[in-house]
């Protein structure tokens, strides 16, 4: 059983069966007093596309963000909700070696060809992370 755990959420159309079955996994790898932090990464929107956008667009999005995961982690006992930008793959490593995670949950989503059987992000978790993992498909 695992005491700090990270659940890396991706809000995507259709997203919310993985998510629900990403934090029902975590709950019972739980053990008594864990902790599960649901962490979404936001991703820098490119310069070039930036101008197109709204002047307020990141922080509109991060709040309504940081509000859907506040909820959610709400609903779970040792429950945190995190956002953070940068690359999710690199991010969600970097975050769990730096806060001792002894277990990443995180669903695969859309692969393309190159991820035939498991999502990039899901597939570079696996390849380096220094703790457990469990990939949902």
């Amino acid at each position: 059983m695992y005491k700090n755990i990270l659940v890396p959420i991706a809000f995507d159309e259709g997203s919310d069966a993985k998510i629900k079955a990403e934090i029902a996994v975590a709950q019972k790898l739980a053990d008594e007093g864990a902790s599960i932090t649901l962490m979404h990464v936001m991703e820098r929107v490119p310069g070039y596309a930036i101008n197109y956008m709204p002047a307020d667009y990141s922080a509109q999005a991060r709040a309504a963000i940081e509000g859907e995961l506040h909820d959610l982690a709400a609903t779970i006992p040792g429950g945190v909700g995190l956002v953070i930008e940068g690359h999710s793959g690199r991010t969600i490593l970097d975050w769990a070696e730096a806060n001792g995670t002894d277990l990443i949950v995180l669903a695969s989503h859309r692969p393309g060809m190159q991820d035939l059987l498991i999502g990039s992000t899901a597939a570079q978790v696996v390849r380096h992370a220094t703790c457990a993992v469990h990939v949902l498909r």
